[in-house]
């Protein structure tokens, strides 16, 4: 009965693991959300706009507050300035921010340029907006983004490019002279770029993230989606948000008025607090996850299974083929029964006919959980056998 839309799509990788971690206790170093909440004076705006009143619809285009204060948020950080009556529109969660962007302004038949591997939403929108995918591959050991990839993707039919960075799965984090090969190639072809940053201040190790709309001739053609769900740990409450050009803007918010209309109307006043009153909260959470993350990469290490080590995101990826396994589903699937943790297969994130094999055999591991619940996890795959 599926419409021809939705055939092909397969059901997100996420709840199927995660439902696989709660059927066999095993410990979940799959889906990225964090064990513990975000700052409580957030929590507390929250009840109190609950308490106050703010139950019924909100602005399609998002709460005046939310709006002021993500326009401060890109001015504070960036540099950009925004008028947010016409310039930001908040969006449920950054997922469905790629969802309006990707049906408010593609058309059927139009190319669009992805980074390869990519967030599986991004498969499964394009698909229903029609759109043709042209995967430019972050390829293993070091997933960075190879320019002449880039140009050879763009054919005369190409008039988008959707980029990720901080990068998931990968954890790469796009340097200045990545970011100015994408910022060329837009220019020359004049395509719009909608990047996903909902990662942007989870960076490490002295790597920093730098948006696409801050580079010379980029912010009249870049649409940039982000959200307070990483940044500040609420990733349930799916608030997030679309900047940039106003026409880029109005085609979000064409599109989401037919998705879900208004978002959640007490978290907004809340994640405005969290932009205006808790601005050095990411910033102690991108330390914390450090700390975590080489917990993880120590652990894997010492299990057989060395990761790259990721400069953002909450993501270490390994290989596992030296293991034996035909792929890192199979690895996957048969792990909460060998060692009692459940982790992500990456091979669902790549289109194997254009680039096969590359993500055959990688593994999706979070390090977003309690120190101890990493820990416990590790221990358990210190113990198993993982050999197939």
């Amino acid at each position: 009965m599926l419409s021809r839309r939705l055939q092909g799509i397969a059901p997100t990788i996420f709840s199927r693991m995660s439902a696989l971690a709660l059927s066999t206790g095993a410990v979940n170093l799959g889906q990225g959300f964090p064990d513990a909440d975000g700052p409580p004076s957030v929590i507390a705006e929250a009840v109190a706009a609950l308490q106050g009143g703010s139950n019924q619809y909100a602005p399609g285009i998002g709460v005046p507050a939310l709006r002021q204060a993500i326009a401060r948020h890109q001015q504070r950080h960036y540099g950009l300035v925004l008028d947010p009556d016409t310039q930001v529109v908040v969006t449920t969660g950054c997922t469905e921010g790629v969802a309006a962007a990707l049906l408010g302004l593609v058309d059927p038949g139009d190319e669009v340029v992805v980074l390869e591997p990519y967030y599986d939403s991004y498969v499964a929108m394009l698909q229903m907006a029609g759109g043709v995918r042209r995967p430019v591959t972050l390829r293993a050991p070091d997933f960075r983004l190879d320019p002449d990839d880039l140009g050879a993707a763009v054919t005369p039919r190409t008039r988008f490019m959707l980029i990720n960075s901080p990068h998931n799965p990968t954890g790469t984090v796009l340097d200045r002279s990545e970011l100015e090969a994408i910022a060329a190639v837009a220019i020359e072809h004049d395509l719009v770029v909608v990047t996903d940053e909902v990662y942007e201040h989870l960076t490490f190790d002295g790597h920093a993230h730098v948006p696409l709309a801050t580079l010379p001739g980029m912010f009249e053609r870049t649409l940039t989606l982000s959200s307070a769900g990483k940044s500040y740990s609420f990733t349930g409450w799916k608030v997030g948000w679309a900047t940039g050009p106003a026409a880029l803007v109005g085609a979000v918010l064409a599109a989401k008025q037919w998705l879900t209309f208004t978002s959640g109307s007490p978290l907004q006043p809340a994640v405005a607090a969290a932009l205006d009153h808790e601005p050095d909260f990411p910033k102690a959470l991108a330390a914390d996850l450090q700390f975590r993350r080489d917990i993880l990469v120590a652990g894997l290490a010492a299990a057989g299974l060395t990761p790259r080590v990721p400069e953002g995101t909450y993501f270490a990826s390994t290989d596992v083929g030296h293991l034996g396994w035909e792929d890192g589903l199979s690895f996957c699937l048969a792990l909460p029964e060998r060692a009692g943790v459940v982790a992500i297969p990456a091979q669902v994130f790549y289109d194997d006919a254009d680039s096969p094999g590359a993500g055959r055999h990688l593994v999706r591991w979070a390090f977003c959980k309690d120190a101890a619940v990493i820990e416990d996890g590790l221990r358990r795959l210190r113990n198993a056998d993982l050999v197939a």
